[in-house]
């Protein structure tokens, strides 16, 4: 069967700020220093299993043109926009109407754009495992992360041991992120895993879902099919995301369906989430540092440093994160990196746009 691959590329990167702005979100920049940025790398990662032509990128209609500047082989019609951006499970339908519209159905593989993966042949080999289970029956197969740590930035997946479908688990819930306290329970209980956010199915498995599940969804994702090649197409779509409701695809289906399975994965994972995430992509120094661009440091102990051309000079600091760009800096406390989005809240609410 075809295999396909829908790669979510809408989001705003808000925690990324005052690099990620706007006009050029997380998944464009390069955050790891290899000169690539996190949407190449997602594509880059996939091409062993997946032809360019049959990859797909949803995004929102104003990253159309930064899609193609950094995808230039990737087929124009592959770019799917979103006029406003309504979560995932509108993202993902979105992505399927137009597969089957091409292919009647095929393997989906569903990528966020902004992770990154360490060892990228272990991470193929459990793509492999999800096509493969994904092929056999009308199965969702999501990937999970092994749990090293009780992390309460993730949300979890509450796997059955003794429903095994090859080296997948039948899932019995996703539960929301927790606090401490239940983060270590799950993580001493063995039988959590991290929720990745990757998927795979079949087009047909997941539209029937919809259909299922979100109904007034699957109505206006099916008039978007039948607008697909018309000229009408745009505003079928425009008018539809206009009246979707903003829902994940975890909460619209995943929590409501028996057919689910989870993949263990161990393979390097990690969301990108926060300037925080640097520490575990890039070198660090001897003090504790992740130091990159134009800089110099006294007494500087586990602080994330990120200029360009002008000198940022240190002295005497610690846990900080200290984040310079033409026209805004960051100084950060680690520990208050949460808080990054509430500053982005305050420059909307005072109308200080040029900084967003």
């Amino acid at each position: 069967m075809k295999v396909t691959a829908l790669i979510m590329a809408g989001g705003k990167g808000e925690r990324f700020w005052p690099r990620s702005r706007k006009k050029n979100p997380k998944q464009f920049l390069c955050l790891t220093g290899d000169g690539k940025t996190m949407i190449q790398q997602t594509v880059e990662r996939i091409r062993p299993l997946v032809e360019l032509e049959d990859i797909y990128v949803a995004t929102n209609k104003d990253y159309k043109q930064l899609v193609k500047e950094q995808l230039p082989d990737l087929p124009e019609e592959n770019i799917l926009c979103e006029p406003v951006g309504r979560n995932t499970a509108p993202c993902i339908g979105l992505g399927a109407v137009y597969m089957r519209r091409k292919y009647e159905d095929a393997v989906m593989l569903v990528l966020p754009s902004d992770h990154q993966i360490k060892y990228k042949g272990m991470y193929l080999n459990v793509l492999r495992e999800a096509i493969k289970i994904a092929e056999e029956g009308e199965n969702l197969v999501t990937l999970g992360i092994t749990p090293n740590a009780p992390e309460t930035g993730y949300g979890y997946i509450k796997f059955n041991p003794e429903v095994v479908r090859g080296r997948a688990f039948a899932v019995d819930k996703f539960v929301e992120k927790p606090n401490v306290a239940k983060a270590k329970e799950y993580l001493e209980s063995e039988e959590y895993m991290w929720n990745s956010g990757m998927f795979a199915w079949k087009v047909s498995t997941i539209l029937k879902s919809m259909e299922d599940k979100l109904p007034s969804i699957y109505e206006g994702l099916k008039k978007i099919e039948d607008a697909v090649g018309t000229e009408d197409e745009e505003a079928v779509i425009n008018g539809a995301f206009e009246i979707f409701p903003s829902e994940s695809i975890d909460y619209g289906i995943l929590e409501k369906e028996n057919n689910i399975f989870v993949l263990p994965g161990t393979f390097g994972w990690d969301d990108v989430g926060s300037w925080l995430s640097l520490e575990r992509m890039k070198p660090v120094n001897d003090s504790g540092n992740v130091v990159d661009g134009n800089a110099m440091t006294v007494n500087v102990k586990n602080c994330i440093i990120e200029g360009s051309d002008k000198l940022i000079a240190a002295i005497g600091i610690h846990d900080l994160i200290i984040v310079d760009t033409k026209d805004a800096t960051l100084i950060c406390s680690k520990d208050s990196t949460a808080d990054i989005k509430k500053i982005v809240e305050n420059l909307k609410i005072c109308n200080r746009d040029i900084y967003l």
